[in-house]
Parts: C-alpha cells; structure tokens; sequence
C-alpha cells in the first residue's frame, strides 16, 4: 500500500514555523521518504498567517497537495483556515492548555507543547515538542529526530542539545501513547535512500559554483536573496567574492564588468529588479559579454505580491531591452534541474557570448525536494571561443559562426576594447551604415547556433494521446502527477514541458506535438505567456489555456480536475 502523508505547519512570522517543517521534511528524508515541501508566507517580518508544508511518500512526487493528514497548528488562525482540509482520520496537533485555542471534531489532538518544554528546560523549546509529537503520532522512530537534533544544536552547546533531546521525548512519548487508541498512521521500512533534501534555490546556487562562477552581484530582492547569501557564504572557500550593490543597475553593471575581465559572474534579482536592469542588458547584448541573470518570478506588477509566486515575466525576459541581440532564456522544471541548468546557462552565455536569464519563481526557489546528489563531476566547463594569441586582436572580428575569439584584459598581449555603441572589429566606434550592418549580422548569426543548443521539450505520458498538455518551468512536478492520474483513469493524455524557451525550440516542439488534436497549456499567469510565444513562433495554437494567477501554485487535485474537464 502506498504511503503518503501531508504534514502541514502554520503559524505567524516568528513562530519557528520552518524549524519544525524542516525538521520533519529532513526526518522523513532520513527514513528514505521522498519529499517535497513548500512554503508559502506573507510579506512581514512578525505576525501574518504563513504555513509550511511537507509530502512524503514511498514513491516520486513533485508537487503539493490539498488534502492534509496532520495540521500542526501553532495559533488559532492555522486551525480557523486549514481545519477543513484534514482527512477523516487526521490529526490537528495544537495546545489545549494555552489560552485563544479552540478545536472541535475527532481530529483534534491537544498536546500541552508549552508545558512539556517548560519541564524539559525551556518554553522556547516547544516547537521540538511540536516536531516530536507529530513523528510520533506517523510512528516514527525517535533515534531519527535524535539524530537531526544533535546536527541542528550542535554549535549550541551540549546542554540544548540536551534539553532539546529531553523536549522531543516527552512530546514524542506524550503522542505515542495516545496515537493508538485514535490514528491509524504508519511510516515504511526505513532504509537508506542515498539521497539529500535540497531547497531549490540552494541547487542553482550550487549549479552556479560547479559552473565556475566566482563573481555575483545583488540587491536584496524576495526571492533571489538566498540565492546572494548561499553563493555568497558556500563560496568563500573558492575564493568567490559578493558584492552587495547600492542598487539593481549597478549590479548588473558590476557583473558585466567582472565578465569583460574574464569572471564568470551571476546577477540574482526578480522581476521588479530586472525592470531596472534592462540597459544593461542591452550593453551585454552588444559589447557580446556574458552574463547570467536569475530572475526569481513572483507576481506584478510593480510590488504585487512580494513573497508570492508567479510565471509572469516570460515574454518580458524574452523582449527586454530596446534593440535587437541574441540570448537565450531558460526555467529550470525541479529542484534536481536547478543544478545542472545553472551550469548550462554558463556555458551557453560563454560559448555565444551572450547574456542567459534563467526563470525561477518563489515556488521552486522555496521549495526543497529529495533529489539525488547533484554530481559536480557531470559539469563540463566550456568557456567558449578562445583567442589563440596570433595576429592583432579583434574583439569583434567578424567570423562565420558570428563568434568573436574572446580575451581577457591584462592577460597576453591582447588590447580588449569593447563599448555599447556600435563599433568595427577593433571595438572602435562607428558611424558606418556597412559595418553596422555587419556587426548585427555577425551577432545574430549566434542564434541558429544557440537553437541547437537549448534544451529539447520533455515528454511524458502516453507520448501518441491525442491530448497534449504543455507546460514550462517550476509547473512540471504537478503536471506531471496530474498527467500519472488521468492516464491511470483511462482518459489519455501526453505531457510536454520546456525548460528551453528562448531561442524557441521550434522543431522539436512541433514534432512533440505531432498528432495532438487538442493543445492545453499549464500557466501560473493570466494570459498565457508560452501560449502566445508558441503560436507566434510555430502557429500552434492553444485549445484551452488552464492558468492561475493569485500568487498561489497548482496543487495536485485542483489541476487534476482542470485538466479532466479540458481534455473531455
């Protein structure tokens, strides 16, 4: 029988809601569960409703969803809104002896959090007894959250790691003694899954470093922040070096800087950030500096919802800046794919001399799944055409391919001349009508080349149905489940996502979708960005758009259901 639980944590901003949701996702990974969690929280520092939430099951899942086994509710507001989402035989965890709470129905489990951490050393602990009572209301083996206890407290001292251990005990001995006269629950034979529990936006970060980057640039901006801190912080031992810039143009600016001195550099920022970006864009697009911008989605426009999720900036990625120049465009589909993406999006910026944006959203980049090990032995470094050191050196020499052999100041004996007004082959300014001429059409022969190189549309589901289903980016996990399901019901249906978007993967789309008679698209936005991109580009028309825009994902029965009402 296939065991899946969904374990959902909420309270206010300050509660201590991610400590005990990752430290149940993080104990169901150590019994070889596979996970995946999402957050999802207001923009505030204290106070709010936020909630994370854990999946875990005996089989591969990748996405949320609505129905919820266990609610550990930290206040009120978590039992008045997600009550009704707790299946018959469920359990709503919360402190009955704390004044404000109230909870009726069968599902409610009163554990005196509060008073069981004040014995246990602290009242501060009482999350650890929260954690506790829960794993032990799955049946889940103490020895794991000892374990995990001491790798969290151990730079804290031997006495919290202590009462820490005293506080899980009594919560966990508290739950187990009642769990079998009221639930049912049960977790599969542990064993050793080899494999590690990983936020999304940590495997770019990690991508990024396997890559070779060594240089990024930043403003603070929900969600990429993580993305500055981890690079910023892992890094270090690589000689890495973070600059926190004053403001979104001059990071870019940096970054490009350090890319012309021969850096691998990264700029993490979201969409308002990639608003202030655009020129200098354009100034890579033309001097042909790589650089790659992460652009960490969420909803607009202007503020929106800042700690929300949204795939709304496609069209924008693919159009910004005035001018016409080669880039390519990519959306990492996981949390495994986020590595080795990243790395690719180094590699293509360096081997076309071209800037890459990379399209995560809030969902992915908060989200943590269990994957396999990211293997930097996999990540092959390709800096692209190199100048060989003979003749006087060109910058932009004119060549077949529209590749320029590139050379970095200060090494050899090259003088590296470059600037965003257009210019000969020495990089000098120009006003000519010929050269500018070929200079364009130097430059944007790169994108037949950068066509071969984007990633092909995946397929899956039943590859000949005449229903298609197509999606891109962080929907694939709930698409593809939702895909499993309906084929498991008879109503047949192929699954096509992208990760490549730009240069769009014409060819290979077309042939994905060869005898489809009916085309839905999956979007988290209200117009249909990748619709509209791959009618403009093939003439495939969608036949139904299925799109959410309010800041929250797709969850597993919600897009079931949609789907099942397209496809009939």
């Amino acid at each position: 029988m296939t065991v899946d639980y969904t374990i959902k944590v909420g309270g206010q901003a300050g509660q201590g809601i991610q400590s005990v949701g990752g430290l149940i996702a993080r104990a169901f990974a150590e019994v070889g569960m596979d996970v995946f969690a999402n957050q999802d929280y207001m923009s505030r520092v204290r106070g709010g409703h936020n909630f994370f939430q854990i999946r875990a099951s005996d089989r591969p899942v990748g996405a949320a969803r609505d129905r919820v086994d266990i609610l550990i509710a930290l206040d009120q507001t978590s039992i008045d809104e997600h009550a009704s989402e707790v299946v018959e035989g469920g359990a709503i965890v919360f402190d009955g002896e704390e004044k404000g709470f109230s909870c009726e129905g069968v599902n409610c489990f009163s554990v005196p959090l509060k008073r069981l951490a004040e014995e246990a050393g602290n009242a501060v602990m009482a999350n650890t007894v929260a954690t506790a009572a829960t794993w032990g209301l799955l049946g889940g083996q103490i020895d794991v959250l000892f374990g995990l206890l001491e790798k969290t407290f151990s730079d804290k001292g031997d006495k919290v790691v202590a009462d820490n251990r005293n506080a899980a005990r009594a919560g966990y001995e508290h739950a187990k003694e009642k769990r079998a006269r009221r639930f049912a629950f049960s977790l599969p034979q542990a064993h050793t899954s080899g494999r590690t529990l990983l936020r999304g936006i940590y495997s770019a970060g990690l991508g990024a470093l396997a890559a070779g980057c060594r240089f990024a640039s930043a403003y603070p901006m929900t969600p990429s922040t993580a993305l500055s801190e981890f690079v910023a912080t892992k890094g270090k031992d690589l000689g890495f070096v973070f600059e926190q810039a004053e403001d979104e143009i001059a990071a870019i600016h940096m970054a490009i800087g350090a890319s012309y001195a021969g850096v691998r550099a990264l700029v993490p920022t979201s969409g308002g950030g990639f608003c202030l970006m655009v020129e200098g864009l354009g100034l890579a697009g033309c001097s042909e500096t790589p650089v790659v911008i992460m652009n960490g989605q969420r909803p607009g426009p202007s503020t929106g919802l800042p700690t929300r999720t949204e795939q709304a900036d496609l069209l924008f990625a693919v159009h910004a800046s005035h001018g016409e120049f080669p880039r390519a465009v990519l959306a990492p589909s996981s949390v495994d794919e986020a590595f080795y993406l990243m790395a690719h999006a180094f590699n293509t910026a360096d081997r076309y001399q071209i800037p890459v944006v990379v399209l995560m959203d809030q969902y992915l980049a908060d989200t943590y799944q269990t994957v396999d090990q990211p293997d930097a032995d996999k990540i092959v470094i390709d800096r692209g055409k190199l100048w060989d050191g003979e003749g006087d050196y060109r910058r932009h020499l004119i060549t077949e391919d529209g590749i320029s052999p590139r050379a970095f100041p200060g090494k050899g004996r090259a003088l590296v001349v470059t600037t965003g007004d257009e210019h000969d082959e020495f990089g000098h300014l120009i006003e000519s009508a010929e050269i500018r001429t070929r200079q364009m059409d130097k430059r944007l022969r790169k994108m037949n080349l950068i066509s071969n190189d984007i990633p092909a549309p995946r397929i899956y589901g039943s590859p000949d149905a005449s229903t298609a289903v197509v999606g891109w980016g962080s929907t694939f996990g709930v698409i593809s489940e939702a895909v499993d399901a309906l084929n498991g019901e008879g109503v047949r249906v192929r699954g096509l996502h992208l990760s490549g978007l730009w240069p769009f993967p014409r060819k290979p789309f077309e042939q994905a979708l060869a005898g489809a008679k009916r085309v839905i698209f999956v979007e988290n936005n209200a117009t249909g960005q990748l619709a509209q991109l791959a009618r403009s580009e093939t003439g495939i028309s969608a036949d139904r758009l299925v799109s959410k825009y309010d800041g929250r994902p797709f969850t597993v029965e919600s897009l079931t259901e949609e789907l099942k009402k397209a496809a009939g």
